[in-house]
């Protein structure tokens, strides 16, 4: 890296563990009713919100009542989403009169924003009115990311409560969350991005004359959207005459900011965070990717503040940062690299195909780990474009059950469940009773945290087996070989995990992978949330354990080690074939 890149990077982390503290700090005293700098502005408004709703905050849930609480939310916002998908065409702030999407694209896209995945098979300006956009997929983006968030201070609540039944109250928890957190930093960075270009209007879509006229050769389809062909198995063509161009508008910066501090990642825009109304400058892309780590990493510092021992949180942060790092400098080295192919022909080696010049290798390989390590999903570069060993590494922090940082809530929760199985397997190797945080590490937490961990795993390989079978979703796959595997493994781990980015060079929008997705999608995301909340219930009913001289130490930096090493190891076992099978296999290729 040059200086530049080097110095914006430093100075990236620096902020972010600046901020960690004090963003902790104040989110512990958010979820424990305590007040805070923006309680003479907001509490009168909670207060209004829980006499409207008819919601008592004084009182608390056991984990059933909490899970079916939270899965009823979910399931009433994704029922009001796939609604408005289904009636978009009749809906008002639709100045495109775009029509209604399909039904198995409505469910798909719905599904994805009740799920915080985002995954889009469809091109957000050219299919969604600013109707679907603001009152559709805005909304879920808040909404998705307070349910992450309550989940994990549930959680913390169930390691920290003695002998207790209960674990909090979501609608309380929900309301604070949004209220508090959510709102009043989406609204800065909005305004921020508005400062630094990105749109912010609910004009309709512009047509300017070109400069200089262009022309190109379009593929002529028949009736069912298949090339037609000569004789000769040719494609029939004709010539496009293009004079003048559509600029599209819309409410950007709003939807942007929540979209990356949600860790949310669906793009106003199909070119994502690439597009320069979503991101138009270096210090743009610099603060979406801060905003993108800021919550899942300050909720490390809430935990260990929630928790008693600040330590444990900041040991957790350590072992987030470690694998980050480590996968951008393996990402940067193998783009730096380039392909050896291309070197030969006396190209500049460094690969930067699918990169924006405005951001440079640096910006976008950070951006690139920083999206995939959470479940954020937003992309400033094309993942299909990165070398083998380059593709790999976002692909890894997906498999990884995106906890390093994972997204806000469900990284740390999820790291969490991890913490419990260290905590386990190191107990039975010392000989000790695994214990954490006072608390008895069990059978059912065992079984809970196996299921928060694994879930996406399972889904990932039989789905991406199943499509390799169905004739259909091979058709899907515009690349053959290794590079088609990976992105049909990419496809069903982003889905799985929540995160929502994509390889591209696969056509997502067909029946059997908007049904399949959904399915992924659902399950994916709560299932490991129903049984983080079980066992957060379970552990609430725990006595309290005082640690003694044979207590294993969670909080040093040979546990942070153990932690980083059964990470590592959980997605080794669970993935190196396929890893194998994909990109290992054509950086094979390509190097031979």
């Amino acid at each position: 890296m040059n200086t530049y890149e080097w110095l914006q990077t430093i100075l990236l982390f620096f902020v972010l563990l600046t901020l960690v503290k004090p963003l902790g700090d104040y989110m512990a005293r958010v979820f424990q009713g305590e007040r805070t700098l923006l309680s003479p502005v907001l509490d009168t408004c909670e207060r209004l919100i829980y006499r409207i709703s008819g919601v008592n905050k004084d009182e608390e849930m056991g984990w059933e009542r909490y899970a079916w609480a939270l899965l009823l939310f979910n399931l009433v916002c994704g029922v009001a989403l796939f609604a408005i998908l289904l009636l978009q065409g009749v809906l008002p702030l639709n100045p495109q009169n775009y029509p209604a999407f399909s039904w198995h694209l409505a469910l798909n896209t719905a599904v994805s924003f009740m799920t915080n995945t985002n995954w889009q098979n469809y091109g957000g300006e050219s299919t969604a009115s600013y109707f679907t956009q603001m009152f559709g997929f805005a909304v879920h983006n808040f909404a998705s990311a307070a349910t992450g968030i309550v989940v994990a201070i549930a959680l913390i609540r169930g390691f920290v409560r003695r002998r207790g039944s209960t674990i909090g109250n979501f609608w309380v928890d929900l309301t604070r969350s949004t209220l508090y957190i959510l709102l009043p930093v989406s609204l800065v960075f909005a305004v921020f991005l508005v400062s630094q270009g990105v749109i912010q209007n609910l004009n309709p879509y512009r047509t300017v004359p070109l400069v200089q006229g262009t022309s190109y050769d379009k593929p002529r389809l028949d009736d069912r959207g298949n090339t037609l062909k000569d004789s000769k198995g040719n494609p029939v063509t004709e010539n496009i005459q293009v004079k003048e161009v559509q600029i599209p508008m819309g409410p950007v910066a709003s939807q942007e900011a929540i979209k990356e501090l949600g860790t949310n990642g669906g793009g106003f825009f199909n070119a994502n965070s690439a597009h320069p109304y979503e991101n138009p400058t270096p210090l743009s892309n610099m603060a979406e990717i801060f905003l993108i780590l800021l919550i899942s990493g300050s909720l490390t510092h809430t935990f260990g503040l929630m928790a008693g021992n600040t330590r444990q949180g900041w040991a957790l942060l350590a072992v987030m940062l470690a694998i980050l790092v480590l996968a951008m400098g393996i990402l940067y080295w193998a783009e730096s690299s380039g392909n050896p192919l291309v070197t030969r022909l006396g190209v500049q080696s460094i690969n930067m195909e699918g990169k924006e010049v405005r951001f440079g290798l640096a910006g976008s390989s950070l951006f690139a780990v920083s999206t995939t390590g959470t479940s954020c999903g937003a992309v400033n570069t094309m993942h299909d474009s990165l070398t083998p060993i380059g593709g790999m590494m976002p692909l890894s922090l997906i498999l990884l059950s995106e906890v390093i940082f994972g997204g806000v809530g469900t990284g740390l929760y999820t790291m969490l469940a991890f913490v419990v199985i260290a905590v386990f397997v190191a107990g039975l190797m010392i000989g000790r009773t695994p214990e954490f945080l006072g608390k008895k590490i069990e059978v059912t937490e065992m079984w809970m945290s196996i299921v928060t961990v694994l879930t996406s795993g399972i889904l990932i390989l039989i789905f991406s087996a199943v499509a390799m079978l169905v004739p259909s979703a091979v058709a899907s796959m515009n690349n053959p070989g290794a590079h088609g595997l990976s992105e049909v493994l990419y496809a069903f781990a982003s889905m799985s995990n929540n995160n929502g980015s994509a390889f591209a060079g696969l056509n997502g929008n067909t029946v059997f992978y908007n049904i399949a997705g959904a399915v992924c999608m659902f399950i994916g995301r709560f299932a490991p949330i129903v049984a983080s909340l079980a066992m957060a219930g379970n552990l609430a009913e725990k006595k309290y354990i005082p640690p003694s001289l044979g207590t294993l130490p969670a909080d040093k930096a040979p546990f942070a080690l153990w932690l980083t090493l059964v990470i590592l190891i959980v997605g080794a076992l669970t993935f190196f074939p396929a890893l194998a099978l994909g990109p290992i296999a054509e950086h094979l290729q390509m190097a031979s």
